[in-house]
């Protein structure tokens, strides 16, 4: 098997965690970046849950793909898998990215599973902000999270309005 795409539309733009050949500014049609899942381990607990990133259906999503060599294939699954799967609110799953060459490729994504305990679908700003405020998992602040997510979309000119008003919010 040769190599593969991974996009990365959150903490995986700022801390890919795996070695990769070439990265691009890639969409994902049919889903959306949305702070819609309960964290109960990186970024909060169960006990007082933080806000992660996930895609959630509808839209289209702008973040990066990464190229990884397919020798590497079973240690960067692995890998994502024990990063991206701690306690299964996300599917693994494959979609077609499209590329900032306009080359569409197959990427692994992990996207938001709805029917989950931790999935926390339609908040408002104010609520998310409310919710990351103070949480606190294995990985730190879930404040450093949002903040570090917005200043590196931002200085990739990736624009996500409704996450920057939480973080301007959280901010604050």
């Amino acid at each position: 098997m040769g190599d593969f795409w991974v996009f990365g539309y959150g903490s995986l733009i700022w801390r890919p965690g795996f070695a990769h050949t070439e990265t691009h500014r890639a969409r994902l049609h049919g889903f959306r970046r949305a702070l819609c899942v309960y964290s109960w381990v990186h970024r909060g607990t169960q006990q007082r849950p933080g806000l992660v990133l996930g895609l959630d259906r509808g839209g289209s999503c702008v973040g990066l793909a990464f190229r990884i060599p397919g020798e590497l294939r079973d240690e960067v699954v692995a890998y994502l898998r024990e990063r991206e799967l701690v306690t299964n609110v996300y599917l693994e799953r494959t979609f077609s990215v499209r590329l900032d060459t306009g080359e569409t490729v197959p990427a692994l994504c992990y996207i938001v599973d709805r029917a989950h305990p931790q999935y926390a679908g339609g908040l408002d700003e104010a609520e998310a902000a409310r919710v990351v405020i103070g949480a606190v998992g294995q990985s730190g602040a879930n404040e450093d999270y949002v903040r570090n997510t917005v200043e590196h979309l931002k200085a990739l000119g990736i624009r996500d309005h409704w996450l920057e008003k939480v973080a301007e919010l959280v901010a604050a």
